[in-house]
């Protein structure tokens, strides 16, 4: 059986969801997966990206990594997707790509993708549980299967315990508060041992 093929999809505009995507990324890689990190297109305008440093930076550093297309989700056995908390939802950034997936949803292209999420916020009861529910609810009409961490893995108390996906607290400085690396590997590796099952079940 070939390995499987892992989308990591992000938005980012303070560079959080960046790092937690390339953890992700390298966690599939180790556990022999063919991985993708992919970003979603930014719509803010280009003179207000610039107006803050913050997001100016992570726009730069971030700007040599492809975009997420139709194509990469077609490809993908499985995405995790990492996402900023917008009052308890996705990004509109991340929204908009996923709206844009019509297409392939359509013609049965998003069924059986094995999918997780991870978040931030700048509080702990931010939104963040209710962002992860919010993207899974579209996953849902995908007809997706869903690789939630739950409580799986010590790690995830460690990183504040969220079930649904990674979740992680940014301070006003941009820094985060919790140690979530060890949570995000672990749910990259479940999510790309999930993707395995699937994809040996559908061979057979």
């Amino acid at each position: 059986m070939e390995n499987v093929k892992l989308a990591v999809v992000f938005y980012s505009m303070g560079g959080t969801n960046y790092q937690m995507a390339q953890w992700a990324a390298e966690a599939g890689k180790a556990a022999g997966a063919e991985v993708k990190l992919l970003k979603v297109e930014e719509l803010a305008p280009q003179s207000t990206v610039e107006s803050n440093p913050g997001w100016a930076a992570t726009a730069n550093v971030t700007k040599d990594v492809p975009v997420a297309t139709s194509e990469d989700m077609t490809w993908a056995d499985a995405i995790i997707f990492s996402t900023p908390t917008r009052f308890g939802n996705v990004a509109s950034q991340m929204k908009q790509f996923l709206d844009r997936q019509g297409g392939i949803w359509a013609t049965g292209g998003t069924v059986n993708k094995v999918v997780s999420a991870m978040t931030s916020a700048q509080n702990p009861h931010g939104g963040q549980e209710a962002t992860l529910l919010s993207l899974y609810t579209s996953m849902m009409h995908w007809g997706a299967i869903i690789a939630a961490p739950g409580y799986t893995d010590p790690v995830v108390f460690g990183a504040g315990g969220n079930p649904y996906g990674t979740s992680v607290t940014v301070d006003q400085e941009g820094k985060m508060v919790e140690d979530v690396r060890g949570a995000v590997e672990h749910q990259a590796k479940r999510t790309v041992q999930v993707a395995e099952w699937v994809k040996r079940g559908t061979a057979e």
